[in-house]
Order: structure tokens, then C-alpha cells, then sequence
């Protein structure tokens, strides 16, 4: 059985499209929680009207004063606060699947349908989702991601795997934490390629590139990212516009971070394997492609192993 939830706050220009493509999945959710955090917009009403349609979904609406207040709700962990109080609302005997869906996304027909099987067929495979396509101009651009990270707004958890992990955590990051946690108990995680999703709101958008740039540096500290990765990542950042500013927004994300000596992941074992694995994509022989020359540009493969944070900045 699969469990679906759905943090919303003021996304009434596309929680009616999310819904509809939800609704018209070749295998739905059994049960899809919408919460509802505190818009100010039309977004309840437009909640009311689908659940009186859908017969799978079910409106919440988060306690007044549950989520912490401030400019920056992603900074925050908002939506993981409301994630996890909705969680809360239901008993979960019997589902074995739970999902998490952002409300600006338009999910393709067998979305669930596809996950669910290669969930099944690949037993170590504990967290899966899909690839996203961001706006760009007046068409449609392909993030790149590597394959083992997953969005934060279309995650699919095993129900073995998200006891093991011990949900997702209220804090910045968690969206790269519970799949770091994920392989540290022995699950893989993976993007599929060939599945493919539409993301409408463009990435960093909701409180500004810069701060979502900087957002990225900041997540990077908190997961013990060393000097090295984030110089490299700085200047991948900035080729995103605008041009420049990006890459020292990042980094001054991180360089605040350290300054202030913000609360990490302190967990021995976590750091251990994000170092590990850190190593593992700094290795000489997936960089030399680049540096030799032999390329004008990086390869795909270091492209992905540049994106490796997911602070969901688009949400």
C-alpha cells in the first residue's frame, strides 16, 4: 500500500494540476494527504473542491503555529515540519510504500506504477524517484542530478527503509540526510532516468536564486562537506545566472555556516561515509577528462557528481 503526502503552502497556481495528475496515475496512491500549512492564498479552497473529487485524497490543515515562522521556510525545515505532522495523522500499519510529493509538481501517467515495480524487483533499493524538467525560458530544460541523489520533491521510501532511517529530520538538508542514512544502513538510492517529471516553478525561485545559492553552501556545512568539494561546487554554481554571483553566493553560504559553528549532522558514522564517498567523486580519474582538455566542457558524469546537494530550493 502506498502512502502520499504533500506539503502545500500558497501553490494555488499548481496544486490543481499536481492533483489532477495524481488523479489520473495508472496506480494512485491508497490514501494522498494534503497539507495545507498556513496559505493565505486560494489554495484551501482549491483543497476543498478536489477532495470532494478525488476519492483517495484527504485535506489536512496544519495546527496555527506548528511551523516555525520566518522569511526563509526553507531554512526552516517548514516543509519537512509538515511532512511529519501529517505522518503523524495516520496509522501506518499495512502501507509499505510512502511517498512525498512538492504541490508544483506534474507527475507523467504510471509514475507510482514504474517506482513501485523497480522498488519490488530491486529489494536493496530503499529511496527512488524520477527526473525532473525545469522550466527554461519558453521550453523545458532536463536537471541533471547523479543517480544516486533524489529530489526532495518526489522521494518514494520503502516503509523498511524510512523505519530505518527514522523518517526524514525537521532541519536543513534533510532531503540529503535521509539518503546519506539510507546507505549507511545498507539501502541504495536511486534517480531513474527514464522517468520523468514536470517541475513548475523554476529551482531557486521561491526566495530568490542568490538565497538559494547561498542555501546550497549552507546545506553543505551542516553535512560535512569538505573545503575541497565546495570550491570545486562554487565554481559550477557559477555558470547558473546570474553569472558569478551564484558561485559566491554559494560559498559564502558555507563560509557563513563555519563562521557561526551552526549545529551539524553529529553522527560519526554519517561523516565517515560522506567523506568516504566525497573521495570517491574527487577521484583524479573522474576529473582528468575535463582538465586535460580533451573535453571544452565536464563530462556528464562529473557534471552529476557536482550536484550531489538537494536542499529542495525549489520549493
Amino acid at each position: 500500500m502506498l502512502l502520499l503526502i504533500t506539503p502545500a503552502r500558497n501553490e494555488a497556481a499548481h496544486i490543481v494540476r499536481t492533483a489532477r495528475a495524481v488523479q489520473a496515475q495508472t496506480r494512485p496512491p491508497d490514501l494522498w494527504l494534503v497539507v495545507d500549512d498556513g496559505s493565505d492564498d486560494e489554495t484551501p479552497e482549491l483543497l476543498r473542491r478536489l477532495d470532494a473529487e478525488i476519492p483517495f485524497l484527504r485535506v489536512l490543515a496544519a495546527p496555527p503555529g506548528h511551523t516555525k515562522t520566518g522569511r526563509d521556510r526553507l531554512a526552516l525545515a517548514a516543509e519537512a515540519r509538515a511532512f511529519n505532522w501529517a505522518l503523524s495523522q495516520v496509522e501506518l500499519d499495512g502501507y509499505t510504500h510512502i511517498g512525498k510529493l512538492d504541490a508544483d509538481i506534474e507527475l507523467p501517467p504510471r509514475y507510482f506504477e514504474l517506482l513501485l515495480e523497480r522498488l519490488d524487483g530491486e529489494p536493496a533499493l530503499g529511496i527512488a524517484g524520477g527526473m525532473l524538467l525545469e522550466p527554461d525560458g519558453g521550453g523545458w530544460r532536463r536537471e541533471r542530478v547523479p543517480q544516486y541523489h533524489v529530489r526532495g520533491a518526489l522521494k518514494l521510501y520503502t516503509r523498511a527503509c524510512f523505519d530505518a532511517i527514522g523518517g526524514i529530520d525537521e532541519r536543513l538538508g534533510w532531503d540529503t540526510i535521509d539518503e546519506t542514512y539510507a546507505r549507511l544502513h545498507g539501502f541504495q538510492t536511486r534517480s531513474f532516468g527514464d522517468i520523468v517529471a514536470r517541475h513548475h516553478r523554476p529551482e531557486a525561485t521561491a526566495d530568490g536564486a542568490l538565497r538559494g545559492r547561498a542555501r546550497h553552501g549552507q546545506c553543505a556545512y551542516i553535512l560535512h562537506y569538505g573545503l575541497p568539494w565546495v570550491a570545486l561546487r562554487s565554481v559550477k554554481e557559477a555558470a547558473y545566472k546570474p553569472v558569478g554571483l551564484t558561485g559566491a553566493a554559494f560559498l559564502y553560504g558555507y563560509v557563513r555556516s563555519a563562521v557561526r559553528r551552526e549545529p551539524r549532522v553529529e553522527d560519526e558514522a554519517f561523516k565517515r561515509l560522506v567523506r568516504r564517498e566525497l573521495r570517491d567523486r574527487l577521484r583524479p580519474a573522474h576529473l582528468l577528462g575535463w582538465a586535460s582538455g580533451r573535453s571544452s566542457r565536464p563530462s556528464e558524469a562529473f557534471v552529476g557528481r557536482m550536484s550531489a546537494i538537494d536542499t529542495n530550493v525549489s520549493s
